[in-house]
């Protein structure tokens, strides 16, 4: 007999993947023209700044897009208070991040008039994405659907706001807000949504923040670990190289996350379930854990095969020979997949046995060995010293330190297990 809740979850992760799919492709065609018609320079002051702001991303947050669903999925009568609460705390953040995001580029790039223009209409988006909060109350009910079309329908318009500036030769500044524009019509639709389909009323509570921040305040420590090892390369790249090697690099990583949209609807199409199952199960957590993990790690592995083999070929096709350094970096940078998403599965299981503790000396020496390995790389092998850095960080962090961490070193052992491919198998079945 089929089983209810399994179809929910495959249908929930269904939608969230054909979205991402179909926004994928036209995102490929889109970026394609983008970035052969910006150029290696003015695309990597883009991601520079695109850096920028995903640094301080942690702190918008603080930390509670790690907690909501699972706030969400204990304390269904409060949901309306939960999820109001949330976003003016983030609100209130947002804005002290943009004026660090200024504040940063006028001292540090002081002498680079676009890129400080770049960074600041680009840091508007932490306004906007503060209320794409309420998305996981959709998660939090395997609604995701209503967000997966809300999203596609979003980036359509965004995408034909990008051909427009295509057309019409537009300066990089028209670029740098294209994001913002996202987020403003995403965020809107899906609060309009939320109470047409019976959402409790928003609402602020202190001691609801509290309680809140009392919960995911080990997280902000720990995603600003996580976004120094994701965003320090392009930073340190533009520092030391310029934007132009920091366009090269940027191609090369935008390629290797390009199917991204699959792991992470599959990590939050699985997410709420295996919270149900930790108070009901030792063995039916494991068991979904050993599943969850078993797909990543099997999808990742062949992707990142594709990617090595057919990488001047992806680069050539999207990029165009100017891009032509970006085919090493790809072909290193795309084994930290696996690693890096399977890191994002042992954070369900760290809050689901509620040792947040540790996650910020995980994330702390993640951080600090990805300084160090990009600031002795780089100079000597440039873009590819810092895909190589990238990927012994991911390895090190999500998989190594499991060993070394005694009280997480049960994640490990389900890792290890998950390798064997019969519980991909009986998830298929």
């Amino acid at each position: 007999m089929r089983n209810p809740l399994k179809s929910k979850i495959a249908k929930n992760a269904s939608w969230i993947i054909i979205g991402r799919v179909v926004q994928a492709l036209l995102g490929l065609v889109v970026s394609m023209f983008t970035a052969r018609y910006l150029g290696p320079g003015n695309y990597g002051l883009i991601s520079y700044a695109h850096s920028l702001v995903g640094f301080v991303m942690p702190v918008v947050f603080l930390g509670m897009n790690n907690t909501l669903v699972h706030e969400l999925t204990t304390d269904q009568s409060s949901e309306g208070e939960i999820i109001g609460t949330s976003i003016i705390m983030s609100l209130m953040s947002s804005i002290i991040c943009m004026i660090g995001v200024f504040t940063f580029t006028f001292f540090v790039n002081a002498d680079e008039k676009a890129t400080i223009i770049v960074s600041v209409l680009y840091s508007f988006i932490l306004i906007f994405q503060v209320l794409d909060l309420v998305r996981y109350w959709f998660q939090s009910k395997l609604l995701s659907k209503y967000s997966a079309i809300v999203s596609l329908i979003s980036y359509v318009i965004v995408s034909l706001y990008k051909i427009f500036l295509l057309i019409t030769h537009k300066s990089v500044y028209w670029f740098a807000v294209s994001n913002t524009i996202d987020y403003l019509i995403i965020s809107i639709s899906l609060l309009v949504i939320y109470h047409k389909l019976g959402g409790q009323k928003l609402a602020f509570s202190l001691n609801r923040a509290k309680s809140l921040f009392s919960k995911s305040k080990h997280y902000i420590v720990t995603g600003l670990m996580v976004a120094i090892f994701a965003q320090t390369d392009k930073i340190m790249l533009k520092l030391m190289l310029g934007e132009t090697a920091t366009g090269f690099y940027s191609a090369a990583s935008t390629c290797a996350a390009m199917t991204g949209f699959i792991f992470t609807a599959i990590i939050d199409s699985f997410r709420p379930e295996i919270f149900k199952s930790y108070s009901q199960s030792t063995e039916k957590f494991e068991l979904n854990m050993k599943r969850l993990y078993s797909v990543i790690i099997y999808i990742s592995l062949a992707q990142s095969l594709v990617m090595t083999v057919f990488a001047p070929i992806i680069i050539h096709i999207l990029y165009g020979s100017q891009y032509n350094p970006s085919i090493t970096a790809l072909q290193i940078i795309t084994w930290f997949t696996t690693f890096s998403y399977m890191g994002s599965v042992r954070n369900i299981w760290i809050l689901s046995k509620n040792l947040q503790k540790y996650l910020w000396i995980i994330n702390l020496s993640g951080a600090a060995l990805n300084v160090i390995l990009n600031a002795i790389l780089i100079p000597h092998f440039g873009i590819n010293g810092a895909s190589f850095a990238s990927f012994m960080t991911q390895f090190f962090t999500n998989f190594i330190i499991g060993f070394i961490i005694l009280p997480i070193k049960d994640n490990n052992i389900l890792i290890i297990k998950a390798i064997n491919p019969k519980y991909l198998l009986s998830l298929i079945k």
